[in-house]
């Protein structure tokens, strides 16, 4: 043989010889054809679009079990299950809800009726309170982010009615502290309820953030739609043990009741609401001459729900108590009377996508490879109801927080990005762009929050070649928080979101597994796959995510 040619040989085999070195073992087992599948079975019509509490959806859950199981991967959830168990909750309107306003200096006295001028929000508790009220801006305690409309007196609380508004400050500005024009965590209305039960209020009145949303709305519309007559098809849930911290009284009233509450400060709701537009927050201001007499009756259900999680060990004696877990949610939205929402995108691709994720990880082991770091297998459910099943994981994790070196999750990564002319509302704040454009790309969510990961991410990408592309971190869609990599960001793990992105099938009917593109979906898998490996195998693991402040 030539020198020559010798000495390209040798160069080939030893490129060769650093690939296998490099590259995550069984990559290749990842194929469209199992991934295709998996699909069309887990988003078939026998499912029936796999909603929260029903048969269906335990089947579904059942199924992913059955498949960590046979890869011979440990149970990871309590009592050596493959489930991991929590607590969601509904609720329904209970009898007798009321509320009475005393104001003005004759001390005058309305009667309100519910639906009509409030109505009591569902996470509330039941009970009869009354006091006077204070206004306390957004309501929001956010010491991650030097912001505190609790400023001053702590006393000013106790034993008071606290008055808040929607939403935050600065929610169209891109430069807010509260990410940016994305909805911020901490001005979820739950948190700000526990935020003021913390300071001694006695209940929380929510009313619109007039200045930000003006013009007449409808409220008794508004309350119909929050405790409709019948039952909606789809119950709204939130976490049983979130619930469970609400010990006081919250309701919803309307701008015009909430008109003579603040008479007394001698401004307006809208001035009061636009002094409440700070970048540290502001000083509750009692609202002299207002009183009010609130009783609410909300009856909590208990409903039981389920991850399904297996881990695989690290092979490293100190690195496999740090995990990386893999994660996809396998809920969806159900089934009418007439047709069926097969979530075939969303997200039965990102679940197929998990097993053989698990699947490469499980032959590679049974050759004896194994990554240094654990890595958790973990199926969410109830994401379409509020990311429901990745919270009740940060609430009661199966390993401590501080242990995850970092979390990849998929939700919808079978179809190209289509956002259409005049799409309507649930394609705000997305740019028209083609199918075609977007034939090899995949969205990466919270790239700019775990610059680590992204690396990692980006590197693994070299030998797989598709066009990662990062763009919604800070965008009005709020597409970086409507997936699970969202609660663990907020609990400070590492976190990011591989998705393809929306199109006009988005939750409809027209969902269906027929519509994948597995070609692409095998090469998202199989980046996945890698970039998790070689976070597993790195000596030193991703730095926490980054917080806004005020000052960024």
């Amino acid at each position: 043989m030539p020198k020559k040619l010798m000495l390209v040989s040798i160069v080939i085999a030893l490129a060769a010889a650093l690939d296998a070195q490099t590259r995550a073992p069984q990559n290749d087992s990842i194929r469209q054809s199992d991934l295709r599948a998996d699909l069309f079975f887990l988003a078939g019509d026998s499912l029936r679009g796999r909603l929260t509490d029903t048969e269906e959806n335990r089947a579904a859950g059942d199924f992913i079990k059955s498949r960590f199981e046979r890869m011979g991967l440990k149970p990871a959830g309590p009592n050596n299950s493959y489930y991991q168990p929590y607590n969601l909750m509904t609720a329904t309107l209970g009898e007798g809800n009321a509320l009475d306003l005393v104001s003005g200096e004759g001390g005058a006295t309305r009667h309100l009726r519910e639906g009509q001028e409030f109505y009591p929000h569902r996470f509330g508790a039941s009970g009869h309170v009354a006091g006077a009220v204070v206004f306390a801006g957004f309501g929001i305690s956010a010491p991650q982010l030097q912001y505190d409309d609790y400023n001053g007196p702590g006393d000013g609380i106790k034993g008071k009615i606290v008055l808040a508004l929607d939403h935050e400050p600065g929610e169209r500005d891109p430069n807010s502290p509260f990410d940016g024009v994305v909805t911020s965590e901490p001005s979820t209305a739950w948190r700000k309820v526990l935020a003021a039960q913390e300071k001694g209020a006695v209940a929380v009145l929510f009313v619109s953030d007039v200045h930000n949303h003006p013009g007449a709305a409808n409220f008794e519309a508004a309350a119909r739609n929050y405790w409709p007559e019948k039952p909606p098809r789809i119950l709204n849930y939130t976490l049983a043990t979130w619930a469970d911290r609400i010990r006081i009284p919250v309701a919803q009233i309307s701008p015009a009741l909430a008109e003579p509450l603040v008479a007394g400060t001698g401004k307006s709701l809208e001035e009061l609401s636009k002094s409440a537009e700070t970048m540290r927050g502001s000083t509750p201001l009692a609202l002299p001459g207002a009183r009010v007499d609130l009783r609410t009756a909300v009856d909590r259900h208990i409903v039981a729900d389920r991850n399904i999680v297996a881990l695989l060990e690290g092979s490293d004696p100190r690195l496999k108590n740090e995990w990386v877990i893999v994660s996809a949610h396998y809920d969806h939205n159900g089934a009418d009377a007439t047709q069926i929402f097969n979530g075939a995108d969303d997200n039965g691709s990102g679940t197929v996508a998990l097993i053989e994720i698990a699947e490469a990880y499980a032959l590679a082991a049974k050759d004896g490879q194994r990554p240094k770091r654990s890595v958790l297998f973990a199926a969410w459910n109830s994401e379409e109801r509020g990311l429901l099943g990745a919270w009740a994981y940060t609430e009661q994790p199966l390993a401590p927080l501080t242990s995850i070196a970092a979390v990849l999750n998929m939700d919808m990564i079978g179809r190209n990005e289509e956002i259409p002319v005049g799409g309507g509302g649930r394609f705000a704040g997305f740019e028209v762009q083609t199918a075609e454009s977007n034939n090899n790309a995949v969205n990466l969510m919270a790239f700019s929050k775990v610059p680590d990961v992204t690396a990692a991410v980006d590197r693994a990408n070299a030998a797989i070649g598709l066009e990662v592309k990062k763009r919604y971190d800070n965008n009005s869609s709020n597409l970086v928080r409507r997936s699970d990599q969202w609660p663990f960001l907020q609990r400070g793990v590492p976190a990011v979101g591989f998705m393809t992105g929306l199109h006009p099938d988005y939750h409809t009917q027209y969902d269906r597994p027929e519509k994948i593109n597995y070609v692409k979906m095998e090469k998202i898998a199989r980046l996945v796959h890698q970039a998790s490996w070689d976070i597993a195998n790195a000596d030193s693991r991703p730095k926490a995510p980054t917080v806004r402040t005020s000052t960024q």
